[in-house]
């Protein structure tokens, strides 16, 4: 790739160092590098921070210039930015090439890649899956390298990292729909599905459009391992069945399908990670290992010593028989009715959020048949409270506050011993909060607070 005196404009620094990792990169191919963000210098200035060495960058923040997408060889764009964007449209009509940080990497990296998407559980199956080959990698029959990790999954610079990748490694990416929505071409190996529903409709607009953003992984690579979650969640689903004939059914596809029961006994003992979604998970991280060889023998540690991850039902503390669980990274109706059925006790939900799009009718019945309460705040607070009065007339424990310390304070005089307390909000968290890590932060220092204050 001669990028050598190109001008190359990157849109969209963001606050996740996917920005910053391809200013590095382009800087050190050789070309001219302009940053754009409508964001302002003082809300990018952890990720600036990235940056301070390169001097040579020119940043334009809190605004887009059109001058910028005219006079560009080269537009690398954030995938949070939606195509028909129209300094995105501007560019394209004089033509202006346009990629991503993901499909730059998926050109020029010469590993395998295993790309894992889905509506729900990919964060934990990337995770779970690059821990159990780069554990496994140590046994001595396993035919793989260095094992990487990155994609949509924290502060994990790829581009930058690429020089260091030899042939024989595995990378595992997790992949949102806005990023396979930008995809060229796949460029990856394998591919993993971990389930199917509505989500992010108010970019996609429609579940088809959502569909067809995750077609984009499965167009051109050979599918090795899905778990069709139509069978959980989308079952009735006309769209949802479309989509997996389409993609993944088609005879010239290698096609392994994996459920929760495909979990070993042994396996499932040692496993630290509660509930039925979390087994699906881990069984299509065994389904991948096992592909690339790992034999069984070398699954038994990874598998014990595999931790959750933060926001993902985490365990954020049990005192007086109650437990409180931070699942922030819930941000969908069908992630919260899972989160609801990985516990057996009284549950008390605290919900609501940035408003998506999305129905929660479906939710509304979940909440009226398995929790003892909920407690709603943000925007879509009255729309889940309106749900659940029209599903159930008679459902008492309904409360509805302005913000997450109220929320924790009133669980608490709800909760009796054994009971579970859990942050699942079923929505994005962009209107209270910077993303769902600030929500499940705010979350955690809420509890402890309000534990250490009744305790006094």
């Amino acid at each position: 790739m001669n990028l050598k005196g190109k001008q190359v404009l990157v849109m969209g620094l963001g606050r996740f160092g996917g920005g910053a990792d391809v200013a590095r990169f382009m800087v050190q191919q050789g070309a001219h590098v302009t940053v754009t963000d409508r964001a302002s210098q003082e809300a990018l200035n952890d990720t600036l921070n990235q940056l301070s060495d390169f001097t040579d960058i020119t940043f334009h923040l809190g605004e887009h210039l059109w001058a910028d997408f005219e006079q560009a060889d080269l537009i690398v764009v954030n995938p949070a930015v939606p195509p028909e964007n129209p300094f995105l449209s501007r560019a394209r009509d004089l033509g202006v090439a346009m990629t991503t940080q993901i499909n730059l990497f998926l050109t020029c990296c010469p590993a395998t890649v295993v790309g894992i998407t889905g509506a729900n559980g990919k964060s934990t199956t990337t995770a779970l899956c690059a821990h159990l080959l780069s554990c496994a990698g140590q046994h001595r029959s396993v035919p793989y390298g260095r094992v990487w990790l990155g994609g949509n999954i924290g502060h994990r610079p790829l581009l930058t990292q690429m020089g260091a990748m030899q042939a024989e490694d595995v990378v595992v990416l997790e992949l949102s729909s806005f990023q396979t929505e930008w995809l060229d071409r796949s460029g990856v190996h394998i591919a993993l599905l971990t389930n199917l529903t509505p989500n992010h409709l108010d970019r996609h607009k429609t579940f088809e459009a959502y569909c067809e953003a995750k077609a984009r992984l499965f167009e051109t690579q050979v599918l090795k391992a899905s778990q069709p979650a139509l069978s959980l969640f989308c079952a009735d689903d006309p769209v949802g069945q479309q989509w997996y004939a389409k993609y993944l059914s088609q005879p010239n596809r290698s096609c392994a399908l994996y459920s929760a029961d495909d979990v070993p006994a042994v396996l499932r003992q040692v496993y630290q990670l509660s509930g039925r979604a979390n087994l699906t998970n881990l069984a299509g991280a065994l389904a991948i290992a096992r592909h690339l060889g790992v034999p069984e023998e070398a699954l038994f540690e990874p598998v014990k010593t595999f931790k959750p991850l933060e926001h993902r039902l985490e365990l954020v503390a049990d005192c007086q028989g109650i437990r409180w669980f931070n699942d922030s990274i819930a941000t969908t109706p069908e992630s919260v009715m899972v989160a609801l059925d990985a516990f057996d006790c009284a549950r008390i939900l605290i919900a609501g959020g940035y408003d998506k799009g999305i129905a929660f009718d479906a939710l509304a019945r979940a909440i009226v048949a398995q929790a003892k309460a909920v407690v709603l705040l943000g925007q879509t607070g009255p729309n889940l409270a309106q749900a659940i009065r029209a599903c159930s007339p008679d459902f008492p424990a309904v409360f509805e506050v302005k913000t997450l310390k109220e929320a924790v304070i009133k669980a608490k005089g709800l909760a009796d011993s054994g009971d579970v307390v859990l942050l699942s909000p079923a929505c994005a968290s962009y209107d209270m909060f910077d993303n769902f890590q600030d929500r499940g932060d705010q979350f955690r220092t809420c509890v402890l607070e309000v534990i250490e204050t009744s305790g006094r």
